[in-house]
């Protein structure tokens, strides 16, 4: 509810206020800050520069931190608030970027309202636990994909006049993942020499 909220009122008050080529600016700019930091911990995780997020491993630790505290029922229910919310942030950024860039908010927001459906309703019905989910690919992806919007909205509010206009982002998604795996190649290279 506090994410709607958000979007409500960031959506509404934003697109008022300020000039959508500087909006694009400042939510391109956004997006590739949030891309390039999923990105990062991707490359340096697929190289072996750092070790691969273990979701299950993470649970387990951080419910055993809980139960050792004294903050009971509340420091529980703080720490899901501010993990939902810090990444709801991230999918608020998204909804508040598609939304304003295509001048279609009730799009933006029905796929977002949409998509917590469907992943509610299938971790209900199918009970799996989080570690089955290929987290570090996912993150993957999500970075190229952010990095890519960032770009491509930020270049255009910059007044870059991209090739193919929003099929430019598809060349963009491509020449991301390919720096990528060179960027992970590279790596993988040095931690074997090392």
């Amino acid at each position: 509810m506090a994410l709607a909220l958000l979007v409500l009122i960031l959506g509404e008050g934003v697109l008022r206020v300020v000039p959508i080529d500087v909006l694009r600016g400042i939510v391109g700019a956004l997006l590739l800050l949030f891309g390039l930091k999923w990105l990062r911990k991707a490359i340096l995780r697929f190289s072996g520069k750092k070790s691969l997020h273990d979701e299950s491993q993470a649970y387990a630790k951080e419910v055993q931190r809980l139960s050792q505290s004294h903050g009971g029922a509340f420091e529980a229910q703080a720490t899901a608030f501010n993990g939902v919310f810090l990444e709801g942030l991230e999918v608020v950024v998204i909804v508040l970027t598609m939304g304003s860039g295509a001048n279609a908010y009730p799009s933006a927001i029905l796929g977002a309202a949409v998509g917590l459906v469907v992943v509610g309703s299938l971790g209900i019905a199918l009970r799996a636990p989080l570690a089955k989910v290929p987290e570090n690919v996912m993150k993957f992806v999500v970075g190229i994909m952010l990095t890519s919007f960032g770009t491509f909205w930020a270049g255009e509010s910059m007044g870059v006049h991209w090739p193919m206009a929003e099929g430019a982002i598809l060349l963009l998604i491509v020449g991301y993942l390919l720096l990528s795996a060179i960027l992970v190649s590279m790596l993988k290279k040095k931690v074997a020499t090392a």
